[in-house]
């Protein structure tokens, strides 16, 4: 059960109407990054954590807040988009309000599709997608997805922020960036606890596979870049972070597996190919197997 206030959780008042930067910030909306993303990647994650108490709560906690911040961004591009496209830049490009509204940098679906609101969709005009959202059922994995979206959409907040004079704007940001630096910071502490915890530990991979993983592959770095200024890092040497491998760096690697060439192919493809590679084997195209594939046959 969700309860909506009408109060915003913060302020979200520009000072004055600015089409063109509503469609920059349409980004912190509905961009990979954006508000939707981080409030259905948590809802997605709370929904489908089977580990009732503390991580459960704080996922839905989390979530919840960021449907205020959509809340918020949404209210804000509709107040920056008051009285477009008749303002002042589109009334100088041209007389007619949609040809002025491209003119003068604003998103025209924003006038055409949602009557002067936002639009669930990226500073491209491209419609949100349900495939940003990452939610695995392992909750390490998750909250090691969840501190890449928050570091990400503070980076793309604070450049947003020097692209505005507008106070109004700029205090909204500045509550998201305080906000986008509490959760990244609340998600690395999360994974520390999980970890102690003895819930998940590192890797994230299930630690039965360390028994069936190929080992000697679990500690070399490969240098696959001109000079050796990898091998620097901290990485190149010494203990992982889970305990049990030890890093090195491969200085002249070399290639384990055969050439790179597809299987001979299906004639009815109609693929360039000389027969070097020999006859195709297995069905056809359009064949079938197993009982429907007899059938098929019996009937033909």
């Amino acid at each position: 059960m969700f309860f909506h206030t009408k109060r915003l959780q913060f302020e979200a008042k520009p000072e004055k109407p600015d089409p063109v930067y509503a469609h920059k910030l349409q980004e912190l909306l509905g961009g990979a990054y954006g508000e939707m993303t981080v409030t259905m990647q948590y809802l997605m994650q709370g929904w489908n954590c089977r580990l009732p108490g503390k991580y459960k709560d704080l996922i839905m906690d989390v979530a919840t807040e960021e449907i205020g911040h959509v809340e918020m961004i949404a209210t804000m591009i509709a107040r920056l988009l008051e009285g477009a496209p008749a303002t002042a830049t589109t009334k100088m490009a041209m007389a007619d309000p949609v040809v002025g509204a491209v003119i003068g940098g604003m998103d025209p679906q924003q006038a055409i599709v949602s009557g002067g609101g936002p639009l669930l969709a990226d500073s491209n005009g491209y419609p949100w997608n349900g495939r940003y959202v990452i939610a695995s059922g392992n909750l390490l994995a998750d909250f090691y997805a969840n501190v890449a979206a928050e570091a990400q959409g503070r980076m793309q907040a604070a450049r947003l922020y020097n692209m505005t004079d507008d106070p109004g704007v700029k205090d909204m940001l500045k509550f998201n960036l305080a906000r986008d630096t509490l959760h990244q910071n609340m998600w690395l502490k999360a994974i520390e606890e999980l970890q102690s915890d003895g819930l998940e530990p590192l890797p994230v991979a299930p630690n039965a596979f360390f028994e069936e993983e190929h080992a000697e592959h679990a500690s070399a770095i490969w240098n696959l870049s001109e000079g050796d200024e990898g091998a620097q890092g901290g990485w190149a040497s010494g203990t992982q972070p889970d305990g049990r491998h030890e890093f090195s760096y491969y200085m002249e690697p070399r290639a384990l597996g055969d050439v790179a060439m597809p299987p001979p192919p299906d004639p009815k493809l109609y693929d360039t190919y000389d027969g070097s590679l020999g006859e195709p084997r297995g069905p056809v195209l359009g064949t079938e197997t197993g009982p429907m594939g007899k059938i098929k046959d019996v009937l033909s």
